[in-house]
């Protein structure tokens, strides 16, 4: 095992959990920066060719976790394993972002879904070979179902 080390920090809108979009049809279009380390800022060549970013972030404020919750967009229990709940047994968070622009350390981006001062475990460019006809969205399709009128 490792021991993670952040890469950097993110600033976001949002500093409570409460303000982040969540439940059917939520839009992620929050802007705001990746700010990486300065001495890790040479890791950062030739990303402005890449629209979009997997950043792999921390959890740092959530504690336990749980292996079957209740999302906020269904009535049903799922695995933790299943959903994007932040009480997990690794607290490692996942989320895509548009690339806006690069300002040396500096990178500005759309689509934030984290909390401000959030660690930034990792950025690796947004690439997918699965073309979207084949891609199945489990158990939250069935819920948006459910809802529908």
């Amino acid at each position: 095992m490792f021991t993670p080390q952040p890469i950097g920090f993110v600033s976001s809108p949002y500093k409570n959990t409460k303000e982040i979009p969540k439940g059917f049809g939520a839009k992620h279009e929050a802007e705001g920066l990746l700010k990486i380390l300065p001495e890790l800022e040479a890791g950062l060549a030739d990303i402005e060719g890449f629209s979009h970013l997997f950043v792999i972030w921390e959890f740092d404020r959530s504690e336990g976790f749980e292996l079957l919750g209740t999302p906020p967009i269904d009535d049903r229990p799922h695995g933790v394993f299943a959903t994007r709940s932040p009480r997990r047994p690794n607290p490692i968070g996942l989320t895509v972002v548009q690339l806006l622009r690069r300002e040396g350390p500096l990178l500005h981006v759309r689509g934030l879904d984290m909390l401000d001062g959030t660690p930034i475990l990792d950025i690796k460019p947004y690439l997918s070979s699965i073309p979207t006809e084949s891609l199945r969205r489990g158990w939250l399709a069935e819920a948006e179902a459910r809802k529908k009128p």
